[in-house]
């Protein structure tokens, strides 16, 4: 097991609007439990320490309150901030069309032209009702989940907090893009040999 001081520290923001299920995902990664009741979120802070690739990785994972197209994004939500997980709902087209709005508040506030993101389609358990309602709008298709992933230069996934479908993925994704950020040859950058006199 490696010592506290070999692992790296990530800080991920959990983002999307209201009752998409952000809360139900970061709980089911962090506690292998599943909140079935709907509590508005303030804002929670979970720790959990995950192994990715051989390396240890000591996760801060922000969630947030539910955003809306007024609501103000928090500079805290993009300062210290290594990575985002930006939920929707497979079943809410708006929270779908929010994730735009949210990306762009993100970018706004780093100053950066992409930020390491997972885009995520929450309630995968209800493909079944998606399937039957196919032509009603308010549906979002993984065609269109992973076009806008693919505009946004991120990961896509679908994921069912509830049947603990590809919550672990999102994490590993997210830590992925982080990395895959932080050096563009894959490599933890270097510290300077420069010495300032």
């Amino acid at each position: 097991m490696a010592t506290p001081e070999l692992r790296r520290k990530r800080k991920i923001a959990v983002l999307g609007s209201r009752s998409v299920g952000k809360s139900s995902l970061v709980v089911r990664f962090v506690e292998d439990a599943f909140v079935d009741s709907y509590y508005p979120t303030i804002e929670n802070v979970f720790e959990k320490s995950v192994k990715y690739k051989g390396q240890e990785y000591n996760c801060d994972i922000v969630d947030t309150a539910g955003q809306d197209e007024y609501s103000i994004l928090n500079s805290k939500h993009a300062i210290g901030i290594h990575g985002y997980v930006l939920v929707y709902s497979i079943a809410s087209r708006a929270s779908f069309e929010m994730i735009q709005t949210v990306y762009d508040k993100i970018l706004n506030y780093t100053g950066t032209s992409t930020i390491p993101c997972v885009l995520v389609g929450q309630k995968s358990d209800l493909h079944a009702q998606r399937y039957v309602y196919l032509t009603h709008t308010s549906q979002v298709p993984e065609s269109e989940g992973k076009a806008l992933a693919q505009s946004l230069h991120c990961a896509w996934v679908e994921t069912s907090a509830r049947h603990n479908a590809n919550v672990t993925k999102v994490f590993e994704l997210v830590l992925a893009e982080i990395e895959k950020a932080a050096a563009p040859g894959g490599a933890e950058p270097q510290p300077s040999k420069c010495t300032v006199m």
